[in-house]
């Protein structure tokens, strides 16, 4: 297996990178390159272990904690899942994606906060309206949405993935209503009801002066332009696809720990860079069985520019929740479920004081105790992470 990583591809072309597109990288997506390329490295310092038993000493560096770095992940990605799995409900769950049109999406290119919310917004309003009619299920939901903003290849390919479980709660809140096994809602009336709400809420934001474009766009500030450029959206079918229900709540978790907290491109993809080439394992969903699987040689700086156009605006959330798992009603509601399903909430995990306890010496399977933490020369933008080399 390869060990190349993003960041040796940003320290080896980072520099130049930066010179050719002087001016017009953003700030957010030099924070990340500088993130990435020095993430686990002096620079931003580290801590030292020592085995207890045959006293083998272990130096590591601090991580970076961008949420745009391959190797940051797993451990944020490690603790939402434990806060998740107090959540589950013995019941099945159904992924639902939604992905809006390639014009809507170059649209999004250049606005990307205010587009990917509309897109958010116009995801869970479908499935939570659709729900509650009485035609359909006529109960409220929840679900937990996640924008993914590539596809296989680090092309701009928004969508929004939502992990619902099979039913809710009645509209007077006293009983648990299920879906039909195997069946949750019916994708082409969610389809039409999102393009709705989705071009309605577009042209609003186009309205209220918050969308902007440039370049070969910039026509579209015109709001009669922008009107006739949204057309074809409005006669074709916008892809909704509900897959098969989980196989149970587990895997539903192991789905979770996927996706949730993943970027554009995994570590684990990377197969070579020679020069100045980067190789990469991809999948054309286009085609089908093994077919489906091949890879794909960039220059390195077209490699990088793929990279950091998946970098989202500050502050972005791109992991919401909604219907009854909503931040501020969550407890509340959660409780009225398992008392509608008869089950019992799960008992939280016993936290320990000893962040280390898990380190265990790769020569006599010692427990390996902090000695001494330092500084590096530059700081994270967050707390530093304590990993293991």
């Amino acid at each position: 297996m390869s060990s190349l990583e993003v960041a040796d591809i940003i320290r080896d072309h980072g520099s130049a990178y930066r010179a050719a597109r002087k001016g017009t990288i953003s700030l957010r997506q030099l924070k990340a390159m500088s993130a990435i390329e020095r993430c686990r490295t002096a620079a931003l310092g580290g801590h030292v272990h020592r085995c207890a038993s045959c006293s083998h000493t272990q130096i590591s560096y601090n991580s970076c904690r961008n949420r745009h770095c391959p190797k940051c992940q797993a451990s944020a990605a490690h603790r939402w899942l434990e806060a998740r799995e107090l959540e589950l409900l013995p019941v099945e769950y159904y992924h639902v994606v939604f992905t809006m049109p390639s014009l809507i999406a170059d649209a999004a290119f250049q606005n990307p906060a205010v587009v990917y919310n509309i897109l958010f917004k116009a995801a869970s309003k479908t499935l939570l309206t659709i729900a509650a009619d009485p035609k359909h299920l006529g109960a409220r939901i929840a679900l937990t949405a996640v924008l993914h903003t590539w596809g296989s290849a680090m092309t701009h390919h928004p969508h929004v993935h939502c992990i619902v479980p099979g039913g809710g709660l009645s509209l007077d809140g006293t009983r648990w209503i299920s879906c039909k096994k195997g069946f949750f809602l019916p994708v082409r009336v969610l389809s039409r009801l999102f393009r709705r709400l989705f071009l309605e809420q577009l042209i609003d934001a186009h309205e209220k002066g918050l969308l902007e474009f440039h370049a070969s766009m910039k026509h579209l500030n015109d709001l009669d332009a922008f009107k006739r450029y949204l057309r074809p959206a409005h006669q074709v079918d916008w892809v909704v696809y509900a897959k098969r229900p989980f196989d149970g709540p587990k895997a539903v978790l192991n789905y979770l720990s996927r996706y949730t907290h993943r970027v554009a491109i995994a570590n684990s993809r990377l197969i070579s860079m020679t020069n100045d080439k980067v190789t990469f394992k991809w999948k054309d969903y286009r085609q089908e069985g093994k077919k489906r699987y091949s890879s794909m040689t960039l220059h390195a700086h077209e490699f990088i520019r793929r990279f950091l156009i998946h970098v989202l605006p500050s502050r972005f959330h791109r992991i919401r929740y909604y219907g009854f798992l909503s931040n501020t009603i969550r407890a509340a509601q959660l409780q009225k479920v398992r008392d509608a399903l008869n089950v019992k909430a799960p008992e939280p995990k016993v936290e320990t004081d000893d962040a280390n306890e898990h380190l265990v010496c790769e020569h006599c399977d010692g427990k390996m105790q902090l000695v001494e933490v330092f500084d590096g020369t530059l700081r994270a933008r967050a707390p530093p992470v304590l990993c293991a080399a």
